[in-house]
């Protein structure tokens, strides 16, 4: 499970996760959306820099904006992400976390 961090959030938004495995996933993109499932914002394993097996707080900091640099208004949105290794999608554990999660979707709020 990724886990945004701080949420709310009133500036930046960082990812808390953990992975296990032998070796990191391939790809990596987490998809910030409207609560209606319109995607504002794509962050690719590129943008999210260095990942380890184990904890990882990411270095990439979201800023709130969508993918053409404007602010996005206060209120709920909607995350998803997605991994690839070796060309196939990474298997989730199941954990307490899910809890947090309906059909592999996270919230995330944002406040000014």
């Amino acid at each position: 499970n990724f886990f945004p961090y701080p949420n709310p959030a009133t500036t930046n938004v960082k990812f808390v996760f953990t992975l296990t495995g032998a070796s990191p996933p391939d790809q990596l993109l987490i998809r910030i959306m409207t609560v209606s499932g319109r995607i504002v914002k794509e962050i690719t394993k590129d943008d999210f820099g260095p990942i380890k097996i184990g904890q990882n707080l990411s270095d990439y900091s979201w800023d709130g904006t969508d993918n053409f640099g404007d602010r996005l208004a206060n209120g709920v949105y909607l995350y998803q992400v997605l991994t690839r290794i070796n060309g196939s999608t990474i298997e989730k554990r199941k954990t307490q976390a899910d809890n947090y999660f309906l059909q592999n979707v996270g919230k995330i709020y944002l406040m000014k």
